[in-house]
């Protein structure tokens, strides 16, 4: 009887310790900029006036007429640490039946003291990583939100504004803040627009993430040893001024199941990613008036990483991250411009008419599939 009841506290252990993760991240996340409390009051309620004009926007460049009622999300205007612990939530959500998975795989194998430690370091770990995208991450929607425990956030989800990261950026580029924080704004209101627009994405990429994340933790025993292989290449290519083409981590970490599975989800993160960026670069003048100079300069400024901001950034894949928005651009520009916006507005339709990564890279590849 004993036994059967330290196997199952063992068994309730999380493989990560969400709350260590969150507080964590709270505790190692830097100081933002120095704001008076007006200052900060006036801020938010800035973020989500530009947040609201935003939206009529994304609904005349993009054609979608989800962008009219997105009363089933929310905007939210939030800090560093709360960015942090919304993150921990949401991935507890996306990475549950991956866990569940595994805790039953080790049923019977691990005491409960052990399986605490290991989710008290495996917590500690993600709050540490959560603690540095703390201060890059300007804003960020979260179709998850609503599927965490106990949580109180509408059906579809909530967008965050990292209020501390807008305003930070803005005066370190100089820029005027209002336009700057409608730019940003037209980027993160695409996002909430996209899954607007496909009701079904949702589940989809969670049942891709499930995939994903079964493959690479279903494979345990070898984890530690794939990801000290991992951590060596990254040292290695760095040394000789290679990168690696979509973080360390994500490139060794990889069967051929393991392959397929990150293809699709980085081909759907281009195409998320791209359709915003192309967004915003259909912004002129007469939407944000110093969109020109914002562009410039931000652009600028992602080229000033320091060495070891520059490998923390490569192990996560934040690069592979900028050249998404590239690629997935591309990929948009190319496919309206033969097909238009009504054509390509087909990809929200169905999860069969999203691009595989090799469409991507060639949009003539699913224009002949959808018939253009």
């Amino acid at each position: 009887m004993e036994s059967s009841a330290a196997e199952t506290s063992a068994q309730a252990q999380p493989i990560i310790n969400w709350e260590l993760a969150a507080s964590t991240a709270a505790r190692l996340t830097p100081a933002g900029p120095v704001l008076k409390p007006a200052e900060i009051g006036a801020a938010v309620d800035n973020l989500r006036l530009m947040a609201d004009i935003s939206v009529p926007h994304v609904h005349d460049i993009t054609g979608l007429e989800a962008a009219r009622d997105l009363r089933d999300s929310s905007v939210l205007v939030v800090d560093r640490a709360s960015w942090a612990r919304a993150n921990t939530q949401s991935f507890a959500v996306m990475l549950k039946p991956a866990m569940e998975k595994m805790l039953e795989g080790r049923h019977g194998t691990v005491s409960p003291g052990a399986a605490s430690v290991s989710g008290a370091i495996t917590g500690s770990q993600l709050g540490a990583i959560l603690a540095f995208l703390s201060s890059k991450v300007l804003g960020q929607y979260d179709p998850f939100s609503a599927l965490a425990e106990n949580s109180t956030a509408p059906a579809a989800g909530r967008l965050l504004l990292v209020a501390p990261n807008i305003i930070s950026v803005e005066r370190e580029i100089n820029v005027e803040p209002e336009d700057f924080r409608l730019w940003v704004c037209l980027h993160e209101q695409t996002h909430r627009v996209q899954f607007a627009a496909a009701p079904w994405l949702r589940h989809h990429m969670l049942d891709e993430i499930e995939n994903l994340s079964g493959q690479l933790l279903g494979n345990v025993d070898s984890l530690l040893e794939r990801a000290s292989a991992a951590a060596k290449s990254l040292k290695d290519r760095s040394a000789d001024g290679t990168g690696p083409s979509r973080g360390a981590i994500l490139d060794l970490l990889q069967n051929p199941e393991e392959k397929a599975a990150l293809s699709r989800l980085t081909a759907l993160m281009s195409l998320l990613e791209g359709h915003a960026n192309v967004v915003m670069d259909a912004v002129d003048a007469s939407i944000v008036p110093s969109v020109k100079t914002i562009r410039q300069r931000f652009s600028s400024r992602a080229k000033d990483h320091g060495v070891i901001e520059k490998f923390i950034r490569s192990l996560l894949g934040l690069d592979a991250k900028m050249r998404q928005y590239s690629d997935g651009a591309k990929f948009v520009r190319e496919v309206v411009d033969v097909a238009g916006m009504e054509g390509f507005n087909t990809v929200w339709e169905s999860a069969d008419k999203l691009p595989s990564e090799a469409e991507i890279h060639d949009s003539r590849l699913w224009l002949e599939r959808m018939g253009h």
